[in-house]
């Protein structure tokens, strides 16, 4: 995965210092602090932050019930919206959504509740005998479910809840999907996504089969004749292209395959490290990209984006990360052509500056380079293409690559449903995969309890 960078040298540092760089990035609240935080909560009727949340968690609710000392019940009131409720308080952009939202947030208060902070103290902090939901009847349905992250991964949940049976096919060796391949190691650092995979997987009734891959020893048709529904949570495993000439030259690649090897690396010293690099992009991936470069020992990271500021994808408090950790931001300069050494490596790039003009970029004829060991792509994923011979996946991939879904997630062939970043609707977040693997979940199994209940 990281062969196109074997000619730069390790890490600097022994593992356990760099293993230090990647500690939790906002330590927990200690139960003072908890206590102290939820008493700021107004425990508004019809609150705003609950409303802001795209899982419907009862942000008041959790809340009032750590100011009452039940951590118990504030977990499981987060966990029956969204049962990766733990890694969500720790990777959602808050400060965009519940926390945006809450009444204390203007200028007199200075701040929002620290609703993130508190939903983590909750999920952490709570001890249950069991796991907290029991499984309804068996329906005697078993449902596939393709694809081991948020989205393949709520949804099975909830079936296993009303009492269905799910066999889940997962192409990695691991289940977690973004949470365990794609994430920044300092938001979700050990093995906190595995721990809560295999917390998800204790109510039962759920298989997983991994080294399954659709269109390669899985097939779309097969399952659909095979099961009584399907649901889609294939993320977005393909990376963009810049087109440019070089683009698979030594030195070059993108950052979701550097941040998958860094978080399954058993030593973090033995990672390839360039000393310049360059981050072309202006996403959240790009921000965790670049600022892992710099807690390997980097020297000079830049991360470089043809617009400006206000139009960066990436939050605010995600740019503060990168300037806080020395990362340096390049705005308005287009990738043009990629730099090589003698030996044909990665050496730097040539860039185009750009400008607005009357609402549309431009290029301006000025050219900036920038040395560098390796360039890393952070430009967007796409869904990889359907499989030829699967006629109807190739019916499914639609809108833009991705997978057109109705509100409920129920695609356009009956018994199909699909969720997360693969489908065109919503927000490509941690969260709203989850909520869109609950609610296909409830559209399966009205759908099934619907067709049960007709005549014969």
């Amino acid at each position: 995965m990281i062969e196109t960078l074997q000619h730069l040298p390790p890490a600097a540092d022994s593992h356990g210092a760099l293993a230090a760089q990647f500690t939790d990035l906002a330590p927990p609240l200690t139960a003072r602090q908890a206590a102290i935080e939820a008493a700021r909560c107004l425990y508004c009727y019809d609150a705003p932050c609950m409303r802001a949340c795209p899982t419907g968690i009862d942000v008041a609710s959790f809340i009032r019930n750590i100011h009452d000392q039940n951590i118990n019940g504030a977990a499981i009131g987060i966990l029956k919206a969204n049962i990766f409720g733990g890694s969500c308080a720790r990777v959602c952009p808050t400060e965009i959504l519940c926390e945006s939202a809450c009444v204390r947030n203007h200028y007199a208060e200075r701040e929002p509740v620290k609703i993130g902070l508190l939903q983590r103290h909750a999920v952490d902090n709570a001890r249950f005998a069991g796991h907290p939901f029991q499984r309804a009847p068996a329906t005697g349905k078993t449902i596939a479910v393709v694809g081991a992250g948020p989205a393949g991964l709520s949804c099975a949940h909830r079936l296993a809840m009303l009492g269905h049976d799910v066999v889940v096919f997962e192409a990695r060796p691991k289940a977690g999907g973004l949470n365990e391949y794609g994430i920044a190691k300092y938001k979700l650092p050990g093995e906190f996504a595995q721990q809560e995979v295999d917390f998800l997987l204790s109510i039962g009734g759920i298989d997983i089969q991994y080294g399954q891959a659709l269109g390669d020893n899985l097939q779309l048709h097969d399952l659909h004749a095979r099961f009584d529904a399907v649901f889609l949570g294939l993320g977005l495993g393909a990376s963009r292209r810049l087109g440019l000439t070089g683009e698979d030259a030594p030195g070059l690649m993108a950052a979701t395959d550097y941040i998958a090897a860094l978080r399954q690396a058993s030593d973090l010293s033995r990672l390839p490290v360039p000393r310049r690099a360059i981050v072309i992009g202006a996403g959240n991936t790009a921000i965790d990209m670049a600022v892992q470069l710099k807690r390997l020992g980097a020297d000079e990271v830049t991360l470089v984006y043809r617009r400006g500021f206000d139009a960066m994808s990436a939050t605010g408090h995600e740019i503060e990360i990168a300037k806080t950790n020395f990362v340096r931001i390049k705005t308005w300069a287009s990738p043009l052509e990629v730099l090589f050494d003698d030996a044909g490596r990665v050496a730097g790039m040539r860039f185009e500056e750009t400008r607005m003009d009357d609402a549309r970029l431009a290029r301006t004829g000025a050219f900036i380079e920038i040395a560098a060991d390796a360039v890393f792509k952070a430009i967007g994923q796409a869904m990889a293409p359907p499989p030829e011979l699967d006629t109807l996946a190739q019916d499914l991939w639609q809108e833009g690559g991705r997978i057109v879904v109705d509100a409920a997630l129920r695609t356009r062939v009956p018994g199909i449903y699909a969720g997360g970043d693969c489908v065109a609707l919503g927000q490509d977040l941690t969260v709203q995969a989850v909520q869109h693997g609950k609610l296909a979940a409830l559209a399966i199994h009205n759908d099934i309890v619907a067709e049960a209940a007709w005549p014969t």
